[in-house]
C-alpha cells in the first residue's frame, strides 16, 4: 500500500554480527529513511518480527553474513507479509567508495526500477516490496537516487547524489 503509511523500517543482523555486517547495516540505515537500527543481541526472529509490530514498524529487514561479508536479506513488510529473501553479492559499502559525498538521509530517494516487467506477477510483486520501503518523493528536484537494474533475474543496486548544473546532471556514487 504505497503512499497510504509512511514506511516505518526496522533494519537489524544476524546473531553475533561482524563489524562489516554492523557497517553494511548501518549503511541501510541511513539508505532508507525513517528507518532504525536495532542491535539483535540474542533474540529470536519471532520476537523480533513481534517488537517491530508493537513499534509500529512497517517492515523488517535482516541482514545475514558469511565469513564477514553480507550475503542475504530478508525483507518482511508488516503486518501480514509478504516476505522476500534477496542473496548479496559483490557488496560495495560506502567507505570502500573513493570520497564518497555528503548526504541527508531524510531525502526520500527518487526510484528507478529498469527491466521490470509489469506483466509478469513475481516483478510487480518484487517492484512493489521494494518501493514500499522507502517514502514516497516530493515532485522536485532530486538530490538522491537508487536504482534497480534488473537482468536475467539478477537485480543490481545502486545509489547515487545527483547536482545539476544548467543542464547538466552529475551523479556520484554513494554505495551501498
Amino acid at each position: 500500500l504505497t503512499g497510504e503509511r509512511q514506511a516505518k523500517v526496522c533494519v537489524s543482523t544476524s546473531r553475533d554480527p561482524s563489524s562489516r555486517l554492523k557497517q553494511f547495516a548501518k549503511e541501510l540505515k541511513h539508505m532508507l529513511p525513517n528507518s532504525t537500527r536495532v542491535n539483535r543481541g540474542n533474540a529470536r526472529v519471532s520476537a523480533l518480527v513481534e517488537a517491530t509490530r508493537r513499534g509500529e514498524f512497517t517492515d523488517l529487514i535482516l541482514v545475514h553474513e558469511t565469513r564477514g561479508q553480507p550475503d542475504g536479506l530478508v525483507v518482511c513488510h508488516l503486518p501480514l507479509g509478504p516476505t522476500t529473501y534477496f542473496t548479496l553479492e559483490n557488496c560495495v559499502l560506502r567507505h570502500d567508495v573513493d570520497t564518497p559525498p555528503k548526504y541527508s538521509s531524510d531525502i526520500a530517494p527518487h526510484l528507478i526500477f529498469h527491466d521490470f516487467d509489469e506483466t509478469k506477477p513475481l516483478a510487480r510483486r518484487l517492484k512493489t516490496v521494494l518501493t514500499c520501503l522507502f517514502p514516497v518523493p516530493k515532485s522536485e528536484g532530486h538530490e538522491r537516487l537508487c536504482t534497480f537494474y534488473n537482468a536475467e533475474d539478477r537485480i543490481s543496486f545502486r545509489h547515487h547524489a545527483a547536482s545539476r548544473e544548467g543542464k547538466e546532471v552529475e551523479l556520484k556514487e554513494l554505495g551501498p
